[in-house]
């Protein structure tokens, strides 16, 4: 099935040029949606359904710009191509900074320069969201790490003192975990470890975080819930 592109742009004509072009790469295919607006834009780019997106500068009264910092401070990791039809306005190194892999200025693209930039920007999305799992999960469970934990709780804190949302936090350990490792060996511990982990991130909703904490323990962070909640919860976990 070919990968998913999203171009954002208010000209149609862009639109069915860029449309010519994919039909001329040499490699491959790549399906092209369109989004003619920026709130289109935004949401279609949300909901993650993309490989990469095409990104116009101009949007109405709003900018490609603006745009991307909004998408990036709302999680989007899409890898994003800045197209710009100006040079003099370092429009370019700005959509750099705000989180875009490359950028094409319209006037001078080519078939095979946006099938390269395409290229470029997946190939440097994929090592990047390598990067960041590498960097906020646990190599043996796949559950998020200690460090990412702390800055959750932080935001998930921050959030609850600003809305007076509830926030629970459920601590789960592994009865007698050393007994494992010491008559069957670390390799089973580990395998026991891993199989825990996908049971009791499976009782947890997608909004909400599990965490290995250390050693046997794993903490879940429950957004929006209370007391009666996390027991419920809890109860679920010890069940699985």
């Amino acid at each position: 099935m070919a990968r998913k592109i999203l171009l954002i742009d208010d000209d149609r004509l862009q639109f069915r040029l860029t449309q010519a072009h994919f039909k001329n790469f040499y490699g491959e295919q790549y399906e092209l949606d369109w989004a003619e607006t920026y709130e289109e834009g935004l949401e279609q780019l949300l909901h993650g359904l993309h490989a990469a997106c095409l990104l116009d500068y101009q949007l109405g009264e709003r900018n490609g710009l603006q745009l991307i910092r909004e998408a990036v401070a709302r999680g989007c990791q899409t890898p994003i191509v800045f197209l710009t039809a100006e040079t003099a306005e370092r429009v370019d190194i700005d959509a750099m900074n705000a989180g875009a892999l490359d950028y094409l200025v319209k006037g001078e693209m080519t078939p095979r320069m946006l099938e390269r930039s395409l290229r470029y920007a997946l190939k440097l999305g994929e090592t990047l969201d390598t990067l960041r799992r590498m960097a906020t999960r646990d190599q043996l469970t796949g559950l998020l790490n200690r460090r990412e934990f702390e800055r959750i709780l932080t935001e998930e804190d921050e959030r609850v003192r600003r809305f007076g949302n509830s926030l629970a936090l459920v601590m789960v350990d592994i009865d007698h975990f050393k007994s494992v490792n010491d008559t069957h060996g670390h390799s089973a511990g580990d395998v026991v470890l891993r199989e825990v982990a996908r049971r009791v991130a499976a009782e947890v909703r997608s909004v909400d975080r599990a965490v290995r904490f250390g050693g046997e323990e794993i903490v879940l962070i429950l957004v929006q819930t209370d007391r009666s909640g996390a027991l419920d919860v809890a109860q679920r976990v010890c069940t699985a």
